[in-house]
């Protein structure tokens, strides 16, 4: 269950460009694995990252322009 934030704490951790799976995601957006950083995809904040190709990575934010 998505724990609630603090609204400072919120602004923090909207700002972050990484995190690992397993982590609820800190802001809603396009990210991508690290393992295969062509594959892009949507999560909505608070969603839970799952692992890549059933191996754990850190999935890094996207920027809609970067998305090719």
């Amino acid at each position: 269950m998505k724990r609630i934030a603090l609204l400072k704490e919120r602004q923090a951790s909207a700002g972050a460009a990484s995190t690992a799976t397993g982590s609820h995601c800190p802001a809603s957006g396009l990210w991508s694995p690290d393992v295969d950083p062509h594959t892009v995809l949507s999560f909505f904040e608070g969603h839970v990252f799952p692992p890549f190709d059933g191996v754990p990575t850190v999935w890094r934010r996207r920027s809609p322009g970067t998305a090719n």
